[in-house]
């Protein structure tokens, strides 16, 4: 586990408020110029924050989204993930927490929050970032042969991965 982690016994998932944007942006900030500077070179396309926090803010009033934080024992945000559908929109941990579980943990209470009926799932992840796929696909996610463009500069393609919901039977 990374030094400072916090532990697996310490995360709690909560519906994310609106008052929680400026937090989590950072946290999306530093994951994505950390883990996504091939894909998005900082020198000629730095993080889009003002764009980022809209987007949150747009999503957080549509009533079709689910978003929710991961919090640490004190309160801090250490992860966020979203959901529409039959589809996860984002799924993002603090880089202090890399390697600690988080990023797993996460992922599986956001798919039991899926409901009973939805039985495949579908999400999008760059082409250029390995780490993602990588990790997606250790947790059954599969390519569908689907592609896209992402909507923020230099619009690299996005890959739709899927898999079947396996979701919790007990809500």
């Amino acid at each position: 586990m990374p030094r400072g982690a916090v532990r697996p016994g310490e995360w709690s998932l909560r519906p994310m408020v609106v008052a929680d944007l400026p937090e989590l942006v950072d946290v999306q900030e530093r994951g994505a110029v950390l883990g996504l500077s091939d894909v998005f070179p900082q020198a000629q396309y730095p993080f889009p924050r003002d764009d980022v926090s809209r987007r949150w803010a747009q999503e957080l009033a549509d009533p079709a989204i689910d978003a929710y934080v991961v919090t640490g024992s004190g309160g801090e945000i250490l992860g966020f993930a979203a959901r529409r559908g039959d589809e996860v929109l984002h799924v993002g941990t603090a880089p202090e927490t890399w390697g600690s579980g988080l990023a797993g943990w996460l992922h599986d209470a956001l798919v039991a929050t899926f409901p009973r009926d939805v039985r495949r799932l579908r999400l999008w992840v760059l082409e250029g970032n390995g780490r993602a796929r990588r990790y997606y696909e250790k947790l059954g996610w599969a390519p569908s042969g689907a592609s896209s463009r992402s909507p923020f500069p230099p619009y690299p393609v996005m890959l739709e991965y899927v898999r079947a919901c396996r979701c919790s039977p007990a809500r």
